[in-house]
């Protein structure tokens, strides 16, 4: 006699459901954009340029006039929209084709198709050092001399990117810097995700609360009429205090995954770094060749960082000198045989290298793409984000003092999504929300803090910002898992940031 077992009902697989990815997301904001277009009509501004001074030299800016904001009409008279068909030729943008109209828009100096190419650049030029073994090698030794004191690794790191963002705009940077520290994190127990929190992030915290940051703050207070500079007695202590927040919650984090590493957010896309044959230090190579790839390194970085700060250099020039780099470790590679190198293998790390940042360099463009369904950025073409811009500050003029200085944040944060440019931004925004702050009777100083703090906190987490996409990228750190570690972050910057602002507000920050 023979007896069948049923299946136990705890053995049918359990459905899971999966955050979408993160393309299916921005379809899907794509989706929400052309539906505003049929439901919001289309308007503009008239531009007019201010003077302010920085660093006591006068420079001007275009921004928009706020009291010139007027809807586009038709012949008869009729409000005029900009209704987004399926598919638009001639060069126009569609539901079906704003992905590559995102992809190939702008120019070399910024997004998409500038951001793209400085992505792909810098990720085969890193693939080319990476090849060399050099990095690799020079993490074992840090470690060994650090042995005790790794825990210092991550309030370090995280300070000094988060100056780095606070005094000279850092941003597009640290996706270089990334590419070095992730090997380092992954040694010391640590992810990918506590990789972009301790360099992208930690410049974004910087960038939000910075005292001198001269394209946020500067531009900020020259458009708002506000002497350049200003009120740096309130932002430095906000800087260290938002700074700390980001290392505590960092550390916090960082504990866990090195206790548990399958608590990781990104356990799953670290683990092809954690698979590869990992080097002892006793078996590990270190000569001359390897001493001229890290001075190669270094001096790059140097070079860049300095370039940045003196000359004003920007994606372009920020490429070429990593390119050089590249070319540079390349040489040297082959020269000693550092890991057997030939001239083919040099090719095919940079093509493997820039193949890693193809994923985010997609997600950039198709979220630029976003930005053209609302009719992009110019004041002063008949767009519905012009209509969103300026309906959005009447709204907050109704509202009490201190309602209003919140609500700045909130809009600034919200508009954040669609120009994720400090400058660009502010050249937006401002002029509307200066005038209106005079208004509703909150201080000016007041209404600059709420667009640098709702400008760069929202940027460690929008997938339109192209530099978080693309530090993302490096470290192999899906946007969707992302999203699922750091809205507990962004919330808490959130929290602390309508706290500042209502504070200065009540405290009549001038």
């Amino acid at each position: 006699m023979s007896t069948q077992s049923n299946p136990s009902p705890t053995a049918a697989p359990a459905s899971r459901w999966q955050m979408p990815d993160t393309l299916i997301l921005i379809f899907m904001v794509g989706i929400l954009a052309a539906v505003l277009t049929y439901l919001v009509p289309a308007g503009s501004f008239q531009s007019q340029e201010v003077s302010y001074l920085a660093d006591g030299v006068e420079k001007t800016r275009t921004v928009i006039d706020p009291a010139s904001f007027a809807y586009a009409t038709d012949e008869s008279g009729a409000l005029q929209y900009n209704r987004i068909v399926l598919f638009e030729g001639g060069g126009g943008v569609g539901l079906l084709n704003f992905p590559f109209e995102g992809l190939v828009s702008g120019s070399k100096w910024g997004s998409a198709i500038g951001v793209i190419m400085f992505m792909l650049v810098i990720g085969g030029a890193f693939g080319v050092v990476m090849r060399t073994g050099t990095i690799d090698n020079g993490i074992l030794r840090l470690i060994d001399k650090t042995r005790g004191n790794e825990a210092l690794f991550i309030p370090v790191m995280f300070t000094l990117f988060s100056l780095g963002g606070a005094v000279f705009g850092m941003g597009e940077e640290a996706v270089a810097f990334a590419i070095i520290i992730l090997p380092l994190m992954i040694r010391l127990g640590y992810d990918g995700i506590t990789t972009v929190m301790v360099t992208y992030v930690a410049t974004q915290v910087g960038f939000a609360a910075s005292w001198m940051n001269p394209f946020s703050v500067a531009i900020a207070q020259g458009v708002a009429g506000v002497p350049v500079l200003s009120g740096a007695g309130v932002r430095i202590p906000l800087w260290i205090g938002f700074t700390l927040v980001g290392i505590a919650f960092t550390m916090h984090y960082a504990r866990k995954v090195k206790l548990d590493p399958t608590r990781s957010h990104s356990y799953h896309s670290d683990q092809a770094m954690r698979d590869q044959p990992m080097t002892t230090l006793a078996n590990s190579r270190w000569n001359l060749g390897d001493s001229l790839v890290m001075l190669t390194v270094v001096a790059t970085l140097v070079w860049v960082i300095w370039g940045v700060v003196a000359n004003a250099w920007y994606i372009p020039e920020i490429a070429s000198q990593f390119f050089t780099m590249g070319l540079v470790a390349g040489i040297i590679g082959v020269l000693f045989r550092l890991n057997q190198m030939t001239m083919n293998d040099v090719a095919d790390a940079f093509k493997e290298g820039a193949g890693i940042m193809l994923p985010a360099a997609l997600l950039v463009g198709c979220a630029k793409g976003i930005l053209l369904l609302l009719g992009g950025g110019e004041p002063g073409e008949a767009t519905v984000l012009n209509s969103l811009l300026n309906s959005s500050a009447n709204a907050i003029g109704e509202m009490p003092e201190v309602l209003s200085a919140w609500l700045m944040l909130v809009f600034q944060s919200v508009f954040n999504f669609f120009v994720t440019s400090g400058s660009g931004q502010a050249a937006l925004t401002m002029p509307l929300m200066a005038p209106l702050s005079d208004l509703v009777g909150v201080s000016r100083q007041v209404s600059v803090l709420a667009f640098q703090l709702g400008d760069g906190f929202t940027n460690v987490i929008v997938p339109t910002s192209a530099s978080l996409m693309a530090t993302l990228g490096v470290c192999r750190v899906d946007w969707g898992d992302w999203a699922r570690f750091v809205w507990r972050f962004v919330l808490l910057l959130m929290a602390l940031s309508s706290v500042a602002v209502i504070l200065a507000e009540l405290l009549d920050f001038q």
